[in-house]
C-alpha cells in the first residue's frame, strides 16, 4: 500500500544516513571528516538511485547516480556475490576526478541480489603529482583505479591494497578511507535488512518503483509551472592559458527542461577540465533547487532534466584531458538575465516568476504534493541566496539565514535567529543551535587570531 511505501521511504533516508554517518566517524582523511565531501545512497537492482543521505555534496551525489551502472554493466550480473564490494575513481565513470572514490556494495536478500549500496569520499593523496592543475594528463595526477573488486565474497583484494599504497603519499590514508568506504555500506546494509524484516519484504522493486513515479511525477508538475521558451547566458571566467567562456540554453518545454552548453570554450592544457557525467550533476543540482527542492533527489527526480555539452568543450572533457581541480563548471540559475540583445530570447513579464517560491513550515516539512509525504525541506533558492557558511562546519554544509535575521554589533555578521532543520535531498543544512552575537564574534576571532583582550 502506498501508506507503507511512504513510511519506509522514510525509514530509507535513516537508513542512507547513518551510512554516511559511519563514514565520517570511521574516515582517516580530514576531507571526509571534517569537510563532509561524501556522498551514500541506495541503489536497486537497476542501478537507480533510491534514497540518498542528507549529508554530502551535491556533485558526489548526482555523479554517483550514474555511476552504479557502470559497475553493474562491466562487473556483470553472473560475477556478483554476496560479500563483495567494487571499487573505483575513473573520472569518466562518476567520480569527476582522481581524489574522489567511490565504493559499491551488492546487497543481497535470502541469497538473492536486490540492489546495492554506494559511497564516494574525497582521499587526501592518489600519487601523481598531487591535487592541482599543473598536470598534462590525466596520468601525471595519480592512480587511476578501473572498476574493480576491492573484495570479493568477503575476502580483500590484496595485491590491489599493496598496489595503491606502493603509488600514494599517504597509505595508511588512504587504504583506510576505502575500508570506511566499505564499512560504511556494510553499516546500510544492517539497516536495510532490519528494515525489510519489519516489513516483511524480500526485495526492492516495488518500493523503487512507486518513489521513482512519485519522484518524477512531482518534478514534471514543477517544471510545468515554469514558462516555456529558451533562456540564454554566457560568463567569462579565468583560464590558466586563456579565458574561458562559458555559454547555456536552457530550453524549457511543458513538464521537461534542456540545458546545452554548446559554444562552450574547448578543452584547457591544465587540470581545470570536467568530465560531462559532473556538468550534469551540478547543473541538474542548480535547476532542481530552483524548481523542485522540495522532491527527493533520486533517479525518477532528475529524469526530467536533460544536460548536454559538445564532446570536447572544457565542461565534457575527453580522455586524457588532465581535471585535478575541476573548479571552473558554472553556476546554472532559471534567473533570467537582463533582457539584452542574444540573451533572453523569450521575455517574461515581472508578474510570472520563473522560480516558483517556496516557503518551509514551521515543522520544517513540507506538505505532501510531491506524492512522498512529508520530509525534510531544502534549502529554497531564496533563502540560499542569503545563507553564510559557518567557519566550524566544513565544505558542502551551510546555515540558512532569514532575511529578518539580527546582525552582530561587533563584526556585521548575520545572526540565524532559529535552529536550522536537516538538509535534504537538495539543501545544504545541518542541524544547528542558534549562536549568540558574543559567541559568534570570540569564534570568529580566535581563527582569526585574534585575542580577546585585544579586541576589546
Amino acid at each position: 500500500a502506498s501508506i507503507d511505501y511512504q513510511i519506509m521511504w522514510n525509514r530509507l533516508i535513516a537508513v542512507v544516513e547513518e551510512q554516511a554517518m559511519t563514514l565520517i566517524r570511521t574516515a582517516f582523511s580530514t576531507s571526509v571528516r571534517e569537510a563532509g565531501d561524501l556522498s551514500a545512497g541506495l541503489f536497486d537492482r537497476q542501478g537507480r538511485m533510491m534514497a540518498q543521505a542528507v549529508t554530502g555534496t551535491p556533485g558526489h551525489v548526482n555523479a554517483m547516480a550514474e555511476s552504479v551502472s557502470h559497475f553493474a554493466r562491466e562487473i556483470g550480473a553472473q560475477n556478483i556475490y554476496e560479500g563483495d564490494v567494487y571499487i573505483t575513481n575513473d573520472p569518466w565513470k562518476g567520480t569527476g576526478h582522481l581524489h574522489d572514490i567511490t565504493v559499491v556494495s551488492p546487497v543481497f536478500r535470502n541469497a538473492l541480489h536486490i540492489g546495492y549500496f554506494a559511497c564516494t569520499a574525497h582521499v587526501v593523496d592518489v600519487g601523481g603529482r598531487g591535487f592541482g592543475p599543473d598536470a598534462g594528463e590525466v596520468f601525471e595526477e595519480g592512480l587511476l583505479i578501473p572498476i574493480s573488486k576491492f573484495a570479493e565474497r568477503g575476502v580483500v583484494n590484496d595485491f590491489l591494497i599493496r598496489m595503491i599504497r606502493a603509488n600514494v603519499r599517504t597509505p595508511d590514508q588512504t587504504v583506510g578511507d576505502m575500508y570506511s568506504l566499505a564499512a560504511c555500506n556494510e553499516a546500510g546494509n544492517r539497516r536495510l535488512q532490519a528494515m525489510m524484516s519489519e516489513f516483511e519484504i524480500d526485495d526492492l522493486d516495488g518500493l523503487s518503483d512507486f518513489i521513482m513515479e512519485a519522484s518524477r511525477s512531482a518534478t514534471h508538475r514543477a517544471i510545468a509551472n515554469v514558462p516555456d521558451g529558451v533562456f540564454r547566458n554566457r560568463m567569462t571566467v579565468d583560464g590558466f592559458e586563456a579565458p574561458v567562456e562559458m555559454v547555456v540554453a536552457l530550453t524549457v518545454s511543458g513538464d521537461r527542461i534542456a540545458a546545452d552548453f554548446a559554444g562552450t570554450s574547448g578543452m584547457s592544457a591544465f587540470g581545470v577540465n570536467v568530465p560531462e557525467v559532473y556538468t550534469r550533476a551540478y547543473a541538474c543540482y542548480g535547476l532542481k533547487c530552483a524548481i523542485a527542492p522540495q522532491v527527493p533527489n533520486n533517479t525518477g527526480s532528475l529524469e526530467p532534466f536533460q544536460i548536454t555539452a559538445p564532446e570536447g568543450c572544457i565542461l565534457a572533457a575527453r580522455r586524457p584531458a588532465p581535471m585535478a581541480r575541476m573548479t571552473v563548471a558554472p553556476p546554472v540559475t532559471m534567473s533570467p538575465p537582463a533582457n539584452t540583445p542574444g540573451r533572453l530570447v523569450r521575455p517574461v513579464s515581472s508578474s510570472t516568476a520563473i522560480v516558483p517560491q517556496r516557503v518551509r513550515s514551521s515543522s520544517g516539512t513540507v506538505d505532501s504534493s510531491s506524492g512522498l509525504g512529508p520530509f525534510p525541506i531544502a534549502t529554497t533558492a531564496r533563502s540560499a541566496a542569503i545563507s553564510v557558511s559557518s567557519p566550524a562546519m566544513g565544505s558542502g554544509r551551510r546555515r540558512p539565514v532569514a532575511s529578518g535575521s539580527p546582525s552582530c554589533i561587533r563584526c556585521s555578521a548575520t545572526i540565524s535567529s532559529t535552529p536550522s532543520v536537516p538538509r535534504s535531498s537538495v539543501g545544504e543544512t545541518r542541524k544547528s543551535k542558534p549562536m549568540p552575537s558574543s559567541r559568534a564574534c570570540r569564534t570568529s576571532s580566535r581563527r582569526a587570531g585574534i585575542s580577546s583582550s585585544v579586541r576589546r
